[in-house]
């Protein structure tokens, strides 16, 4: 018997729990691992309200790092001990041993520790394909992004910054400011305190920026929208303040000729060759210093209520884990 958090229905974090479970044998394509570290993202609150429904009872968590103790029957790439990471479904991540379809995780190179990875895997590719592949960011460009402090929002802003773009940031307090800066934002708003899209066209000379990456959601798209310079791009990724109103293209997009595109990590690694060289993006940015990382906070799973609860009160102001 193993432990692993299950819901069995929607609701606060009082829903997450802690139970004995039996994992058996992997499949043909399939491994076994016992997990090490395991991330804690936003996404996971959704999944547990009930914003993105899931057939219940269920496991919960998307990303986990640990060590292989069986593979499959048709496994090759993979082998008893390997260290691995991965950040996709299917949901169960929250566990101390669970199986996993091989084609969803990647090695852990060396000097990389489970703690990082768990860390990595979500936040490093939701970062890599906003800024790689949803948007190709250029050097000498400006752009906005929301929640500057929060996880993706750390590792991004020293990913633009190597890269050679300017990255304009958003919190929701003070105290989170100086963090923001510390990871390489060149402007910190608050925006619950200031119109953010009017200190944006200040900073910007009127112009705008030509990309917002918005993971906030309800209490950001219209100043979103008004921060964009004509033939900008919204991506909104995320909805930490609420699912967006319906949009008004003839009002909210059509007057500068905007795009709007509301990407996730399961449309832009949807096979094993892609999630690879995303990781390996990310573990690059790692290996020559261009992101640093450090850990915020680590939890025991058995705690994953508690973990809920402080990141959804916005305590959290970096990554955070939950150890088996």
């Amino acid at each position: 018997m193993t432990k692993s958090i299950i819901i069995k229905k929607n609701g606060g974090p009082e829903v997450l729990e802690l139970q004995d479970v039996t994992v058996g044998s992997p499949g043909p394509d399939e491994i076994k691992v016992t997990n090490h570290a395991i991330g804690l993202n936003y996404i996971d609150t959704y999944h547990r309200s009930g914003l993105y429904p899931l057939p219940l009872p269920s496991g919960i968590g998307l990303e986990a790092a640990g060590k292989i103790d069986e593979v499959g029957s048709d496994v090759t790439e993979f082998s008893k001990g390997d260290n691995i990471a991965y950040a996709s479904t299917p949901i169960g991540s929250y566990s101390q041993q669970r199986i996993i379809p091989a084609k969803n995780v990647v090695k852990i190179p060396d000097g990389i520790s489970y703690e990082l990875a768990a860390t990595l895997m979500t936040k490093g590719l939701t970062t890599h394909y906003l800024i790689c592949k949803t948007y190709k960011l250029q050097a000498g460009e400006t752009i906005l992004f929301h929640a500057a402090a929060g996880g993706v929002g750390q590792i991004f802003a020293q990913w633009a910054n190597s890269i050679g773009a300017k990255v304009i940031g958003t919190v929701g307090s003070d105290e989170k400011i100086e963090i923001a800066k510390a990871n390489g934002y060149a402007h910190v708003i608050n925006y619950s305190k200031d119109d953010f899209a009017k200190e944006v066209m200040k900073i910007t000379n009127n112009e705008g920026v030509s990309a917002v990456f918005d993971g906030v959601g309800k209490n950001t798209f219209k100043g979103s929208i008004a921060s964009l310079k004509p033939r900008g791009l919204m991506a909104s990724f995320g909805n930490a303040s609420g699912p967006l109103d319906p949009v008004n293209v003839p009002k909210d997009i059509q007057p500068k000729g905007l795009y709007l595109t509301r990407p996730s990590i399961a449309q832009y690694f949807t096979n094993r060759k892609e999630l690879q060289a995303g990781a390996d993006a990310v573990f690059e940015k790692i290996k020559f210093g261009m992101i640093k990382i450090k850990i915020f906070k680590k939890y025991k799973l058995a705690d994953a209520k508690q973990a809920h609860e402080d990141l959804e009160s916005r305590k959290l102001t970096g990554p955070a884990i939950l150890i088996p």
